[in-house]
């Protein structure tokens, strides 16, 4: 069947950017350049706990609760080494702020494997784009850097929308920025659940991203499955 598609909604995390190195990892340089030792994998642990607490409390990045996303992740890393053992406040600010600005850029994230390319030939070929996706209002700033933002017409994160995927508001959103229904829409992602299934549930296409191995279990028609990113250039050439 044809798909009449017009245009692609991305995901970011684990769809076109990944962490170059585990946030325990990244934490631990940042303790050590200030003369504290922690376990990357202690702090691995403690940031899971510190990010799944303030996740609870204010969800997405507190959006309307009165606190910035700022505040919010330097809040995230505070605790995170407040529950690793390290409690000098100073310091914890300094590595809080130091950390925040760090990863709002092109030094922590790296461009996944083909997902320059496969954007450059999906631009070739015709079709508009955007990205859809829970971050905070940093990521326009890290895709700038990591050289991807031209490929796309607009940035939608879940702070700016003031929904979380899988809401299908954001998708609405994206939808209406795009100017067009959601059977001439795709959105590709890696998470079924907060990509594949929420865009399908407003009318959009669906393509997810899965390493061998992965997913075998869920409802997901083999044509939708993405073993890599080059993989949809030969789906939306159908």
């Amino acid at each position: 069947a044809m798909l009449r598609l017009r245009f692609l909604t991305w995901d970011v995390k684990d769809t076109l950017l990944r962490l170059r190195q585990p946030v325990g990892e990244r934490y631990a340089a940042e303790a050590r350049a200030h003369g504290v030792r922690v376990q990357p994998e202690a702090l691995g642990r403690s940031f899971r706990e510190a990010y799944g607490a303030q996740s609870r409390r204010f969800p997405n990045y507190g959006r309307g609760l009165g606190l910035s996303s700022r505040q919010w992740w330097v809040d995230v890393v505070k605790q995170t080494f407040r529950l690793s053992g390290v409690h000098e406040d100073a310091v914890l600010t300094l590595m809080a702020e130091n950390l925040y600005r760090d990863f709002c850029g092109a030094r922590n994230w790296e461009v996944l494997p083909g997902a320059g390319e496969t954007l450059s030939r999906c631009g070739q070929r015709g079709f508009r784009m955007g990205v859809v996706s829970n971050f905070d209002n940093r990521l326009e700033n890290i895709l700038s850097q990591c050289n991807l933002r031209h490929h796309f017409e607009f940035i939608l994160t879940s702070e700016d929308a003031g929904f979380v995927k899988p809401d299908g508001r954001i998708f609405e959103k994206a939808l209406r920025l795009g100017g067009v229904p959601p059977e001439q829409a795709a959105h590709v992602g890696d998470d079924y659940t907060r990509d594949y299934r929420a865009a399908r549930a407003v009318g959009m296409h669906g393509f997810l991203l899965r390493t061998a191995g992965q997913g075998e279990e869920l409802d997901v028609p083999p044509e939708h499955i993405l073993p890599t990113l080059s993989h949809l250039l030969t789906l939306v050439e159908k």
